[in-house]
């Protein structure tokens, strides 16, 4: 006869245990869903908001650089000292400048006088060369009419010649007959004498109607060098305009010259102004390297100054970071140096391109050692109200912009 075993009777304390669930079976589930939660809470609020630490407080940074060359005479600032706009800054020693600005003065007074000296000359070059023209013209009507008198005069000159000519050859014939008649006694002496007297008396006037129109002939040639003259008087005369336009080109000359020494007076004036460096802006001197007696030159800035009041935020974001990211969008600014405090703000711009692609030595993926490295964009952050505590340029800062 088989016989069967009996059960062993269990403890109850042994029972009690094996029924309880474990303790990892009840705190893995807890686990994943403050897990699921935790992660489900920061992606809610991750959602639509793109961050970056890599950010810095921007400002203008004004250089204070001399515009002439000099030895400095007094340095009026100093470091971190608050400036307003046209405060002197340096002072240079303006003792060379101030010789060159009395030089160009007397310069300018000088081509001042030869100005005025140009426009009277050319004021009586305008009247001289009328009552010039006015002469000519007169000498040569004047030497016309002589030569039209002296013309008539050697017509008469010659007429007396015929008569007187005529005259003696009557009278040589007179004579004549009474020589023949005087040799035949048929006449006296006294008769001969007479003949022999008229005779003598018509030769002579036919010499001095010769000598008449000889005279009016170099009478005639005399005018006709004076017309000859009162031409060549005329054709000087009617050359007036020109010298009326050469005496007119003179005061345009001296007129630029004074021009160009009323510029040179204005540059020695703002040479003279230059010894004396002012501040362009409202700020705070920073990066002073200017000391008393040091010789100073345009090419070496001796200051800057840095204006306090027109600050913004430059926020490096990642590339895959900007792809719902403009202008306008809203922003949080956080400044460490505030202890976390944050600013509101917008983006006011983004930049064109990455910031190593306009960094010194640009990246060449060209060359076949290729390494993707994530680029960042510069963004422009400015805040929407003017902040209570200053912001100094290069402070650090943490950026989230709002992009839904």
């Amino acid at each position: 006869m088989t016989t069967v075993a009996q059960p062993t009777d269990v403890q109850p304390e042994k029972l009690t245990e094996a029924s309880k669930p474990s303790r990892a079976k009840v705190l893995l589930p807890v686990l994943v869903a403050v897990a699921l939660a935790t992660g489900g809470a920061v992606w809610a609020n991750g959602r639509g908001k793109q961050a970056t630490d890599d950010a810095q407080v921007e400002g203008h940074v004004v250089n204070i650089a001399p515009r002439v060359s000099g030895q400095v005479k007094k340095v009026l600032v100093k470091d971190n000292q608050i400036v307003k706009a046209g405060d002197v800054l340096v002072e240079l020693d303006d003792r060379d400048y101030q010789v060159r600005l009395a030089a160009a003065r007397a310069d300018l007074a000088a081509s001042k006088a030869a100005l005025h000296a140009a426009r009277t000359q050319a004021a009586v070059t305008e009247k001289s060369v009328d009552s010039t023209l006015v002469v000519a013209r007169g000498g040569i009507s004047q030497a016309a009419a002589l030569d039209g008198t002296t013309r008539a005069t050697i017509d008469q000159a010659l007429a007396d010649l015929k008569v007187a000519e005529s005259r003696r050859d009557l009278a040589r014939i007179e004579l004549d007959r009474s020589s023949k008649l005087l040799a035949d006694h048929a006449i006296p002496q006294a008769d001969y004498d007479t003949r022999k007297a008229l005779f003598d008396q018509a030769d002579a006037t036919v010499a001095q109607a010769r000598a008449r129109l000889a005279s009016s002939q170099a009478s005639l040639a005399n005018s006709s060098g004076t017309i000859e003259s009162a031409r060549g008087r005329l054709l000087s005369a009617q050359t007036g305009p020109e010298q009326i336009d050469a005496a007119h080109a003179q005061v345009e000359l001296a007129e630029a010259r004074v021009d160009q020494a009323q510029a040179a007076l204005d540059q020695a004036n703002l040479n003279v102004s230059y010894t004396q460096l002012k501040a362009d802006a409202d700020g705070v001197v920073a990066r002073r390297s200017v000391e008393q007696g040091q010789l100073v030159s345009p090419d070496r800035p001796l200051m800057a100054i840095v204006p306090m009041d027109d600050t913004w935020i430059v926020a490096n974001f990642k590339e895959d970071q900007l792809a719902e990211m403009k202008p306008g969008q809203a922003a949080k600014v956080t400044i460490d140096t505030y202890g976390g405090r944050t600013f509101v703000g917008h983006v006011d711009s983004l930049a064109a391109g990455t910031g190593s692609r306009f960094s010194l030595l640009p990246p060449d993926n060209a060359s076949g050692n290729f390494t993707k490295v994530v680029q960042r964009v510069p963004v422009l952050v400015r805040l929407d109200a003017p902040s209570d505590v200053p912001l100094r340029p290069g402070m650090s800062a943490t950026v989230v912009v709002l992009t839904k």
